[in-house]
């Protein structure tokens, strides 16, 4: 049995986990907690909430990550693997060529005063949303058509959003990716506590509410320097018909 491995590329604050939960519970997939976490913490020295319990969990050489989780063994039709963006420092990207990719975006209007509550003032680096920009070109340019969701997009009407992006995949949507029970995961990765509350509490997709409060100023520099890639992104992103 050939498995179609799955990387979703996203940005933190994304709802990726809730698209991997929703991923969790299709009958035929497994799904991986950001495999090459580890790896950029060793690589890049930023010093995440849970950095040591990281650390410890997984390995952090890159080249045992792609040979042994990536395209590792997988026991059904469909591996899905959650994966930041920012975390392929230093990476040889060349395994894209066997893995099916997809990119996940959100308004860093949105996103970046949620990242704050995490790991205080965030960088460009930090959001992903160059990194993506360029996969998405470099992924092109080998001949593949990445599937891109806004999570803006998804949350207004998962189904709709979801049935597409399997349409692409070339997966039977299930309704079964609609919901899940709180509490978790039993893959999440161990930096769950720190990063995971919301959607631990959660049995599905949260109907999207438009932020209320004024935009920081602190963060005015960095959205600048964010919207550039996440405009080019959103153009090409899956709509939904609501």
């Amino acid at each position: 049995m050939q498995t179609q491995r799955i990387c979703l590329w996203s940005g933190p604050r994304n709802i990726s986990t809730a698209l991997m939960y929703a991923f969790g519970q299709r009958s035929d997939t497994e799904i991986i907690d950001e495999p090459l976490y580890a790896h950029y913490l060793h690589v890049s020295g930023a010093m995440h909430p849970g950095h040591e319990e990281v650390m410890a969990s997984m390995q952090t050489d890159w080249t045992e990550v792609i040979r042994d989780v990536i395209l590792g063994p997988c026991a059904k039709p469909v591996l899905f693997m959650k994966q930041m963006a920012h975390h392929l420092v230093d990476v040889d990207r060349t395994f894209m060529r066997k893995t099916v990719n997809i990119l996940l975006i959100r308004d860093p209007k949105e996103m970046l005063p949620s990242l704050t509550k995490v790991i205080g003032i965030p960088s460009l680096k930090d959001t992903g949303l160059k990194t993506q920009a360029q996969l998405y070109t470099e992924l092109q340019e080998i001949g593949q058509s990445p599937p891109i969701l806004d999570a803006r997009e998804l949350l207004l009407s998962p189904k709709d959003v979801l049935s597409k992006l399997c349409v692409r995949l070339g997966l039977p949507f299930e309704e079964s990716m609609l919901s899940w029970e709180q509490g978790g995961h039993r893959s999440d990765g161990v930096w769950a506590p720190y990063w995971y509350e919301n959607v631990h509490r959660s049995e599905g997709f949260v109907p999207y509410q438009p932020k209320k409060e004024p935009f920081p100023k602190v963060l005015e520099g960095v959205l600048s320097e964010c919207l550039p890639y996440y405009e080019i992104l959103r153009a090409d992103a899956i709509c939904s018909d609501s």
